[in-house]
């Protein structure tokens, strides 16, 4: 099934299954492409009036008014907007919480460290918006999917992948990569592989070109999300400066560019498929999703 299709599809059982949602805010800003994603798995997007400009899911999402990107959203435009509710990632709470506070704006917070943060974030937006019954089943549909991808790789040799998550495009230069503790590490570890590199307090850390030599990954993935033109026309060819890596040998340096995979939202399900199809290509691409 396409996985889009699916989210769709469940909101709308969700929704017909219930005969009206519980009172709550009626104007959302969301600052986090995240946090707008869960918004729209439990329902509630339909009280969005702003988002961010990385904001992309649900496609109705991109004609919504910005309030800046994610790092920089604007507090007196949020507020402008006369929001009852600001739902933000709990990385964004050092800058956005204590100002929006003080101005009588009520916020949630998603956490989005880990797999079990998505799920926490889940409950905690459907709390926010008068949406928990719609909340818990995303949760187990969710659940579901990724126990799916877990039982089908268990099964599965287990190749060691390194995840790069930034470098200065065209070079190996100031990488930094999802470690174990990061929910980007656990999802290779659903969906069949070993993520590399020493756990962290924040689950993300620097790597050099040493480091990877040393480590000499199976397989590389390269997240460049939605990157066309700054990371050059072949954003692997960087990778070919270390042939003697088992991963550039086997022309197993994969880039990917969905912009949902750094997402620590319902879109984790999504993201355990695709780095299941590129770990393991041998097995048919629908098993991932139990067709």
């Amino acid at each position: 099934m396409n996985f889009d299709l699916f989210l769709r599809s469940l909101l709308w059982v969700m929704l017909a299954a219930l005969p009206s949602a519980a009172a709550g805010p009626e104007r959302i800003v969301s600052t986090s492409p995240a946090v707008t994603e869960m918004l729209y798995g439990v329902g509630a997007f339909d009280r969005v009036v702003a988002v961010t400009e990385y904001c992309l899911y649900p496609p109705e999402a991109k004609a919504l008014p910005k309030v800046g990107g994610w790092s920089t959203p604007s507090v007196e435009r949020v507020a402008g907007f006369r929001p009852e509710l600001v739902a933000l990632a709990e990385a964004q709470a050092p800058f956005l919480t204590e100002p929006l506070e003080r101005l009588g704006i009520a916020t949630v917070l998603a956490p989005g460290r880990t797999i079990r943060d998505a799920f926490t974030a889940i409950a905690l937006v459907g709390n926010a918006t008068g949406h928990q019954r719609q909340a818990a089943a995303l949760a187990r549909h969710t659940e579901a999917a990724l126990d799916t991808v877990r039982r089908r790789a268990a099964r599965l040799a287990r190749p060691t992948v390194l995840l790069i998550v930034d470098r200065t495009p065209g070079t190996l230069r100031e990488m930094y990569a999802a470690l174990p503790g990061s929910f980007l590490a656990e999802l290779v570890d659903v969906a069949g592989g070993k993520a590399l590199g020493s756990q962290t307090s924040n689950g993300y850390g620097r790597v050099s070109s040493e480091t990877v030599l040393t480590a000499n990954p199976d397989l590389i993935l390269d997240l460049i999300p939605g990157s066309k033109n700054e990371a050059g026309p072949d954003p692997a060819a960087a990778w070919r400066q270390l042939p003697e890596l088992n991963a550039v040998r086997r022309n197993n340096v994969h880039i990917v560019r969905e912009e949902f995979v750094t997402h620590d939202s319902q879109m984790i399900a999504k993201t355990a498929v695709l780095f299941a199809r590129i770990l393991h290509p041998e097995v048919p691409a629908g098993d991932w999703e139990g067709r």
